[in-house]
Protein backbone atom coordinates (compact mmCIF):
# COMPACT_ATOMS: atom_id res chain seq x y z
CA UNK A 1 0.00 0.00 0.00
CA UNK A 2 2.61 2.69 0.97
CA UNK A 3 4.78 1.45 -2.43
CA UNK A 4 1.32 2.39 -4.20
CA UNK A 5 1.29 5.71 -2.52
CA UNK A 6 4.69 6.79 -2.92
CA UNK A 7 4.10 5.72 -6.83
CA UNK A 8 1.12 7.95 -7.33
CA UNK A 9 2.71 10.77 -5.49
CA UNK A 10 6.04 10.49 -8.10
CA UNK A 11 3.47 10.41 -10.80
CA UNK A 12 1.81 13.38 -9.97
CA UNK A 13 5.05 15.26 -9.12
CA UNK A 14 6.09 14.53 -12.57
CA UNK A 15 2.73 15.55 -13.88
CA UNK A 16 2.92 18.87 -11.54
CA UNK A 17 6.80 19.11 -13.40
CA UNK A 18 5.72 18.83 -16.75
CA UNK A 19 2.64 21.47 -16.78
CA UNK A 20 5.30 24.14 -15.16
CA UNK A 21 7.42 22.75 -17.81
CA UNK A 22 5.28 23.10 -20.50
CA UNK A 23 3.40 26.40 -18.80
CA UNK A 24 5.82 28.53 -18.02
CA UNK A 25 7.23 28.84 -21.29
CA UNK A 26 3.86 29.32 -22.98
CA UNK A 27 2.95 32.61 -20.60
CA UNK A 28 6.44 33.71 -21.70
CA UNK A 29 6.14 33.50 -25.15
CA UNK A 30 2.92 35.25 -24.97
CA UNK A 31 4.43 38.24 -23.25
CA UNK A 32 6.83 38.43 -25.83
CA UNK A 33 4.14 38.40 -28.81
CA UNK A 34 2.23 41.05 -26.80
CA UNK A 35 5.34 42.83 -26.68
CA UNK A 36 6.15 42.55 -30.67
CA UNK A 37 2.75 43.19 -31.16
CA UNK A 38 2.60 46.38 -29.22
CA UNK A 39 6.22 47.97 -30.50
CA UNK A 40 4.11 47.76 -33.96
CA UNK A 41 1.47 49.59 -33.42
CA UNK A 42 3.40 51.81 -31.70
CA UNK A 43 5.54 52.34 -34.56
CA UNK A 44 2.43 52.58 -37.23
CA UNK A 45 1.16 55.25 -34.98
CA UNK A 46 4.24 56.98 -34.90
CA UNK A 47 4.64 57.57 -38.31
CA UNK A 48 0.83 58.25 -38.82
CA UNK A 49 1.00 60.98 -36.54
CA UNK A 50 3.71 62.65 -39.03
CA UNK A 51 2.16 61.38 -42.42
CA UNK A 52 -1.41 59.69 -42.51
CA UNK A 53 -0.08 57.14 -45.15
CA UNK A 54 3.04 55.53 -44.36
CA UNK A 55 5.88 54.65 -47.08
CA UNK A 56 7.05 51.11 -46.47
CA UNK A 57 9.43 49.33 -48.51
CA UNK A 58 9.94 45.57 -48.33
CA UNK A 59 11.84 45.21 -44.81
CA UNK A 60 8.80 47.24 -43.51
CA UNK A 61 5.73 45.67 -45.09
CA UNK A 62 6.88 41.90 -44.25
CA UNK A 63 7.30 43.09 -40.46
CA UNK A 64 4.54 45.45 -40.09
CA UNK A 65 1.85 43.92 -42.49
CA UNK A 66 2.33 40.22 -43.21
CA UNK A 67 4.15 39.08 -40.29
CA UNK A 68 2.53 38.04 -37.42
CA UNK A 69 1.06 39.47 -34.38
CA UNK A 70 -1.29 41.86 -36.07
CA UNK A 71 -4.64 43.09 -34.25
CA UNK A 72 -5.08 46.32 -36.98
CA UNK A 73 -6.01 46.13 -40.44
CA UNK A 74 -4.11 47.75 -43.18
CA UNK A 75 -4.80 49.61 -46.38
CA UNK A 76 -2.02 49.15 -49.02
CA UNK A 77 -2.11 51.36 -51.92
CA UNK A 78 0.61 49.72 -54.66
CA UNK A 79 1.91 52.16 -56.95
CA UNK A 80 3.75 53.68 -59.33
CA UNK A 81 4.52 57.43 -58.84
CA UNK A 82 8.11 58.05 -60.02
CA UNK A 83 8.07 60.65 -63.05
CA UNK A 84 9.75 57.90 -65.43
CA UNK A 85 6.93 55.54 -65.32
CA UNK A 86 4.82 58.16 -66.23
CA UNK A 87 1.39 56.54 -64.41
CA UNK A 88 -1.03 59.91 -64.33
CA UNK A 89 -4.06 57.30 -63.26
CA UNK A 90 -1.23 56.32 -59.98
CA UNK A 91 -1.09 60.67 -59.43
CA UNK A 92 -5.04 60.75 -59.16
CA UNK A 93 -5.21 57.77 -57.45
CA UNK A 94 -2.41 58.89 -54.47
CA UNK A 95 -4.30 62.16 -54.42
CA UNK A 96 -7.34 60.49 -53.41
CA UNK A 97 -6.08 58.31 -51.01
CA UNK A 98 -4.16 60.60 -49.45
CA UNK A 99 -7.64 62.41 -48.78
CA UNK A 100 -9.21 59.32 -47.47
CA UNK A 101 -6.12 58.99 -44.93
CA UNK A 102 -6.26 62.53 -44.14
CA UNK A 103 -9.80 62.38 -43.19
CA UNK A 104 -9.61 59.26 -40.89
CA UNK A 105 -5.99 61.00 -39.05
CA UNK A 106 -8.14 64.22 -38.37
CA UNK A 107 -11.62 62.60 -37.75
CA UNK A 108 -12.23 62.02 -33.88
CA UNK A 109 -13.07 58.34 -34.65
CA UNK A 110 -9.56 57.75 -35.26
CA UNK A 111 -8.26 54.85 -33.27
CA UNK A 112 -5.43 51.76 -34.19
CA UNK A 113 -7.48 49.71 -35.77
CA UNK A 114 -6.73 50.45 -39.00
CA UNK A 115 -3.34 52.39 -40.85
CA UNK A 116 -3.08 53.55 -44.58
CA UNK A 117 0.46 52.10 -46.16
CA UNK A 118 1.59 52.60 -49.63
CA UNK A 119 4.74 50.91 -51.62
CA UNK A 120 5.87 52.32 -54.71
CA UNK A 121 6.75 49.82 -57.05
CA UNK A 122 10.97 51.58 -56.71
CA UNK A 123 10.60 51.36 -53.72
CA UNK A 124 9.21 47.88 -52.86
CA UNK A 125 9.29 45.80 -56.37
CA UNK A 126 9.80 42.75 -54.63
CA UNK A 127 6.99 43.24 -52.69
CA UNK A 128 5.20 43.27 -56.42
CA UNK A 129 6.70 40.21 -57.08
CA UNK A 130 6.48 38.45 -53.89
CA UNK A 131 2.75 39.18 -54.13
CA UNK A 132 2.87 38.31 -58.23
CA UNK A 133 1.74 41.56 -59.15
CA UNK A 134 1.81 43.43 -62.41
CA UNK A 135 -0.35 46.35 -62.54
CA UNK A 136 -0.72 50.02 -60.50
CA UNK A 137 -2.63 51.79 -58.94
CA UNK A 138 -3.84 48.51 -56.83
CA UNK A 139 -5.36 48.81 -53.38
CA UNK A 140 -5.58 46.28 -50.85
CA UNK A 141 -6.70 45.43 -47.38
CA UNK A 142 -4.82 43.65 -45.17
CA UNK A 143 -7.36 42.35 -42.33
CA UNK A 144 -5.79 42.11 -38.88
CA UNK A 145 -6.76 37.82 -39.17
CA UNK A 146 -5.97 35.70 -41.35
CA UNK A 147 -4.54 36.24 -45.24
CA UNK A 148 -6.46 39.05 -47.79
CA UNK A 149 -9.75 36.84 -49.30
CA UNK A 150 -10.83 38.08 -53.06
CA UNK A 151 -12.95 41.34 -51.45
CA UNK A 152 -10.36 42.48 -50.15
CA UNK A 153 -8.67 43.67 -52.89
CA UNK A 154 -10.49 46.83 -54.50
CA UNK A 155 -12.03 46.76 -58.11
CA UNK A 156 -10.57 49.67 -59.35
CA UNK A 157 -11.63 49.71 -63.08
CA UNK A 158 -15.48 48.62 -61.56
CA UNK A 159 -15.89 51.45 -58.21
CA UNK A 160 -13.19 53.98 -59.93
CA UNK A 161 -10.42 55.66 -57.10
CA UNK A 162 -12.82 58.19 -55.60
CA UNK A 163 -12.24 58.38 -51.67
CA UNK A 164 -15.92 58.03 -50.98
CA UNK A 165 -15.80 54.83 -53.10
CA UNK A 166 -12.85 53.18 -51.26
CA UNK A 167 -14.23 54.61 -48.28
CA UNK A 168 -17.36 52.25 -48.83
CA UNK A 169 -15.25 49.32 -49.61
CA UNK A 170 -13.07 49.71 -46.45
CA UNK A 171 -16.41 50.11 -44.72
CA UNK A 172 -17.67 46.77 -46.18
CA UNK A 173 -13.94 45.33 -45.32
CA UNK A 174 -13.16 46.14 -41.52
CA UNK A 175 -16.42 48.02 -40.28
CA UNK A 176 -14.61 51.22 -39.86
CA UNK A 177 -16.46 53.93 -41.11
CA UNK A 178 -14.64 56.60 -42.41
CA UNK A 179 -16.48 60.26 -42.99
CA UNK A 180 -14.57 62.27 -46.18
CA UNK A 181 -13.73 65.72 -45.71
CA UNK A 182 -12.08 67.47 -48.56
CA UNK A 183 -10.32 70.81 -48.85
CA UNK A 184 -12.24 73.19 -50.05
CA UNK A 185 -11.85 73.95 -53.63
CA UNK A 186 -12.88 77.53 -54.99
CA UNK A 187 -12.85 76.15 -58.83
CA UNK A 188 -16.78 75.04 -58.88
CA UNK A 189 -17.95 78.45 -57.22
CA UNK A 190 -15.63 80.52 -59.57
CA UNK A 191 -16.71 78.80 -63.06
CA UNK A 192 -19.78 79.09 -62.07
CA UNK A 193 -19.82 83.30 -60.74
CA UNK A 194 -17.57 83.63 -64.59
CA UNK A 195 -20.56 82.16 -66.19
CA UNK A 196 -23.06 83.46 -64.71
CA UNK A 197 -21.17 86.99 -65.30
CA UNK A 198 -20.81 86.57 -68.96
CA UNK A 199 -24.42 85.78 -69.38
CA UNK A 200 -25.52 88.65 -67.41
CA UNK A 201 -23.37 90.98 -69.03
CA UNK A 202 -24.71 89.43 -72.61
CA UNK A 203 -27.73 90.11 -71.42
CA UNK A 204 -27.30 93.76 -70.68
CA UNK A 205 -25.19 94.45 -73.98
CA UNK A 206 -28.35 93.40 -75.89
CA UNK A 207 -31.27 94.40 -73.16
CA UNK A 208 -32.63 96.20 -76.07
CA UNK A 209 -33.01 93.31 -78.35
CA UNK A 210 -33.80 89.89 -76.22
CA UNK A 211 -34.88 87.63 -79.73
CA UNK A 212 -31.61 86.10 -79.33
CA UNK A 213 -33.12 84.15 -76.35
CA UNK A 214 -36.06 83.10 -78.53
CA UNK A 215 -33.64 81.65 -80.35
CA UNK A 216 -34.91 77.75 -81.72
CA UNK A 217 -31.47 76.73 -83.16
CA UNK A 218 -29.54 78.30 -80.51
CA UNK A 219 -31.57 76.42 -77.72
CA UNK A 220 -31.34 73.19 -79.78
CA UNK A 221 -28.15 73.42 -80.23
CA UNK A 222 -27.40 73.50 -76.42
CA UNK A 223 -30.05 70.57 -75.50
CA UNK A 224 -27.65 68.48 -78.26
CA UNK A 225 -24.62 68.89 -76.67
CA UNK A 226 -26.28 68.15 -72.96
CA UNK A 227 -27.90 65.01 -74.61
CA UNK A 228 -24.44 64.04 -76.26
CA UNK A 229 -22.79 64.77 -72.85
CA UNK A 230 -24.99 62.64 -70.88
CA UNK A 231 -25.19 59.68 -73.45
CA UNK A 232 -21.24 59.37 -73.41
CA UNK A 233 -21.09 59.14 -69.98
CA UNK A 234 -20.10 61.82 -68.30
CA UNK A 235 -22.63 61.70 -65.29
CA UNK A 236 -20.75 57.78 -64.66
CA UNK A 237 -17.45 60.16 -64.39
CA UNK A 238 -19.07 62.00 -61.99
CA UNK A 239 -20.22 59.40 -59.51
CA UNK A 240 -17.67 57.12 -60.03
CA UNK A 241 -14.44 58.87 -60.70
CA UNK A 242 -12.45 56.85 -63.04
CA UNK A 243 -9.13 56.92 -64.36
CA UNK A 244 -8.37 58.68 -67.60
CA UNK A 245 -6.80 55.90 -68.97
CA UNK A 246 -4.66 52.73 -67.77
CA UNK A 247 -0.97 52.46 -68.40
CA UNK A 248 0.92 49.06 -67.37
CA UNK A 249 3.91 49.95 -65.69
CA UNK A 250 5.65 47.23 -67.05
CA UNK A 251 4.56 47.12 -70.72
CA UNK A 252 3.76 51.50 -71.15
CA UNK A 253 0.44 50.31 -72.72
CA UNK A 254 -1.78 52.86 -72.70
CA UNK A 255 -5.41 51.44 -72.82
CA UNK A 256 -7.84 54.34 -73.47
CA UNK A 257 -10.90 51.95 -73.73
CA UNK A 258 -12.20 49.69 -70.63
CA UNK A 259 -11.91 45.84 -71.56
CA UNK A 260 -15.24 45.13 -69.49
CA UNK A 261 -18.72 46.19 -70.06
CA UNK A 262 -19.36 47.11 -66.38
CA UNK A 263 -16.49 49.95 -66.45
CA UNK A 264 -15.35 52.59 -68.68
CA UNK A 265 -11.91 55.40 -68.72
CA UNK A 266 -12.63 59.00 -69.15
CA UNK A 267 -10.99 58.72 -72.36
CA UNK A 268 -13.17 56.53 -73.62
CA UNK A 269 -16.39 59.04 -72.73
CA UNK A 270 -14.60 61.58 -74.79
CA UNK A 271 -14.47 58.87 -77.93
CA UNK A 272 -17.53 58.16 -77.37
CA UNK A 273 -18.91 62.04 -77.27
CA UNK A 274 -16.70 62.22 -80.51
CA UNK A 275 -18.49 59.27 -82.13
CA UNK A 276 -21.71 60.22 -81.54
CA UNK A 277 -21.77 64.11 -82.43
CA UNK A 278 -20.19 62.50 -85.74
CA UNK A 279 -23.08 60.06 -86.40
CA UNK A 280 -25.48 63.57 -85.47
CA UNK A 281 -23.62 66.01 -87.76
CA UNK A 282 -24.21 63.49 -90.89
CA UNK A 283 -27.78 63.18 -89.94
CA UNK A 284 -27.82 66.98 -89.75
CA UNK A 285 -26.31 66.75 -92.94
CA UNK A 286 -28.69 64.18 -94.73
CA UNK A 287 -32.11 66.46 -93.31
CA UNK A 288 -30.87 69.49 -94.62
CA UNK A 289 -29.90 67.96 -98.20
CA UNK A 290 -33.32 66.75 -98.16
CA UNK A 291 -35.41 69.63 -96.65
CA UNK A 292 -33.32 72.67 -97.82
CA UNK A 293 -33.56 75.07 -101.08
CA UNK A 294 -30.29 75.29 -101.76
CA UNK A 295 -29.08 74.09 -105.58
CA UNK A 296 -28.65 70.16 -106.22
CA UNK A 297 -24.95 69.78 -106.25
CA UNK A 298 -24.92 72.03 -102.94
CA UNK A 299 -27.33 69.31 -101.74
CA UNK A 300 -25.55 66.35 -103.33
CA UNK A 301 -22.06 67.36 -101.67
CA UNK A 302 -24.32 67.51 -97.68
CA UNK A 303 -26.09 63.94 -98.88
CA UNK A 304 -22.82 62.50 -99.57
CA UNK A 305 -20.82 64.26 -96.68
CA UNK A 306 -23.68 63.03 -94.23
CA UNK A 307 -23.66 59.13 -95.46
CA UNK A 308 -19.87 58.87 -95.25
CA UNK A 309 -19.94 60.52 -91.53
CA UNK A 310 -23.08 58.12 -90.55
CA UNK A 311 -21.30 55.26 -91.68
CA UNK A 312 -17.55 55.62 -90.84
CA UNK A 313 -18.35 57.00 -87.45
CA UNK A 314 -21.45 54.46 -86.33
CA UNK A 315 -18.98 51.74 -87.93
CA UNK A 316 -16.11 53.16 -85.00
CA UNK A 317 -18.90 53.10 -82.48
CA UNK A 318 -19.81 49.44 -83.32
CA UNK A 319 -16.22 48.38 -83.01
CA UNK A 320 -16.12 49.82 -79.18
CA UNK A 321 -19.23 47.58 -78.33
CA UNK A 322 -17.89 44.65 -79.54
CA UNK A 323 -14.55 45.55 -77.87
CA UNK A 324 -16.70 45.66 -74.98
CA UNK A 325 -19.34 43.17 -75.01
CA UNK A 326 -17.08 40.08 -76.21
CA UNK A 327 -18.70 38.17 -78.67
CA UNK A 328 -20.80 40.82 -80.11
CA UNK A 329 -22.39 39.97 -83.10
CA UNK A 330 -22.64 43.06 -85.19
CA UNK A 331 -20.52 44.49 -87.49
CA UNK A 332 -21.11 47.87 -89.91
CA UNK A 333 -18.13 48.61 -92.18
CA UNK A 334 -14.98 48.21 -89.81
CA UNK A 335 -13.89 45.75 -86.48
Amino acid sequence: MAARWCLWCVSANMAVALLLSYGVPSASAQRKKEMVLSEKVSQLMEWTNKRPVIRMNGDKFRRLVKAPPRNYSVIVMFTALQLHRQCVVCKQADEEFQILANSWRYSSAFTNRIFFAMVDFDEGSDVFQMLNMNSAPTFINFPAKGKPKRGDTYELQVRGFSAEQIARWIADRTDVNIRVIRPPNYAGPLMLGLLLAVIGGLVYLRRSNMEFLFNKTGWAFAALCFVLAMTSGQMWNHIRGPPYAHKNPHTGHVNYIHGSSQAQFVAETHIVLLFNGGVTLGMVLLCEAATSDMDIGKRKIMCVAGIVLVVLFFSWMLSIFRSKYHGYPYSFLMS
